[in-house]
């Protein structure tokens, strides 16, 4: 039987433990734009993906919620599952046929902010800066190159080279077509520069790019030709520009404060949907097919316990339903998971400080 390569690479094998060891690597901190789109085009050919969401703690339903945050492990393994399945399919070009469908309303409010930007290159500068907002599995940066030359540049997390054909056919595809939207069909990159090899299926490349290739570059950049970025877009909007990045600021780090570790989000994501079940930790260890022991176990490796969690979770959804104003004090506790209204009085004065007619007048 084979032996997995990290096996036979003691170097590869203590790079894997100290990715496995950095919280960035299960902080769910990106949308899951890119798990939907392979299970889409699954569909489309076919394709059976159940197996794709194996140990995950996530499902099919829950990848168009626009709430749902996911971090780089269960992104990364949800990919390598996704597109050795598609290549055994016929379909190695995975990342040219998601990116190609790319358009400015796709990328949401960060669209909403490019398209009503002043120019391109503010354009371009907005979706660098919040490109996690759109699911974006790569660091980017922009490069002044020459003075005739600027550059959109892709480096893989966590060193995943592995993902990198993938990740930089989606980014640079979508980019392009989002480019020709704003400012006309006739852009065309000075050149795409891509650090893995040429692929058997470059011609798709060549077609879609219409510009010089390189294939074993020292970086994967797509670049273009400077003059691009004063170029006005008719839909500039000063006001909607500032209002759609305020909005796009705000869901770069979802609650506004450091990402949740992805055990952290899965239970979160389970009690919103049943909070007025009240659902205990053996149940939510059982729908993300754990033991309630590993699930306790997971959480205080996180630094939280359930309980903690659960309030909080509970806190949160009775202030907005308070914040509202349309159900009473009663139906808003029935709402989370109480059936005495006096439980519910005393449970929220103990999370907020306050009784919850008084947070109801704070917040009118």
């Amino acid at each position: 039987m084979a032996r997995p390569a990290a096996l036979l690479d003691p170097s590869r094998a203590s790079a894997a433990a100290l990715v496995a060891d950095d919280p960035r690597f299960t902080a769910a901190e990106f949308p899951s734009n890119k798990l939907l789109y392979l299970s889409q085009l699954a569909d489309e050919r076919g394709i059976d993906c159940r197996a794709w969401f194996a140990g995950l703690s996530l499902n099919r339903a829950q990848l168009a919620d626009p709430a749902l945050r996911v971090s780089y492990r269960q992104a990364s393994s949800f990919v390598r599952r996704a597109l050795a399945a598609l290549a055994n399919a016929g379909v190695p070009d995975a990342g040219l046929r998601i990116g190609r469908q790319g358009t400015v309303g796709g990328f949401g409010l960060l669209g909403l902010a490019m398209m009503t930007s002043r120019t391109f290159g503010e354009a371009m500068q907005s979706g660098i800066q919040y490109h996690k907002i759109c699911g974006c599995l790569l660091d980017l940066a922009f490069e002044v190159v020459d003075e005739g030359t600027v550059a959109l540049v892709a480096t893989p997390q966590f060193g995943d080279v592995e993902l990198l054909p993938f990740f930089c056919e989606e980014l640079f595809a979508s980019s392009t077509m989002i480019a020709r939207e704003l400012v006309g069909s006739e852009l065309a990159p000075l050149r795409v520069e891509l650090g893995y090899p040429r692929p058997a299926y470059a011609d798709a490349y060549a077609e879609l790019f219409r510009c010089e290739l390189r294939f074993g570059a020292p970086q994967c950049r797509l670049l273009i030709e400077t003059s691009w970025l004063a170029r006005p877009l008719p839909g500039y909007n000063p006001l909607t520009a500032k209002q759609a990045l305020a909005l796009c600021a705000q869901q770069r780090t979802p609650d506004g404060g450091e990402p949740h570790q992805e055990i952290v989000a899965a239970v979160e994501r389970l009690l919103r949907n049943q909070l007025r079940e009240q659902p205990k930790l053996n149940d939510v260890a059982h729908t993300l097919n754990l033991s309630e022991r590993s699930l306790r176990r997971k959480l205080a490796e996180s630094g939280r316990i359930f309980r903690e969690i659960h309030d909080r979770v509970r806190a949160e959804r009775a202030l907005q339903l308070l914040q509202a104003g349309s159900l009473s004090v009663a139906a808003i506790g029935s709402e989370v998971g109480f059936s005495d209204p006096r439980e519910f009085r005393r449970a929220f004065k103990r999370w907020t400080g306050m009784a919850p007619r008084e947070a109801r007048r704070t917040t009118a």
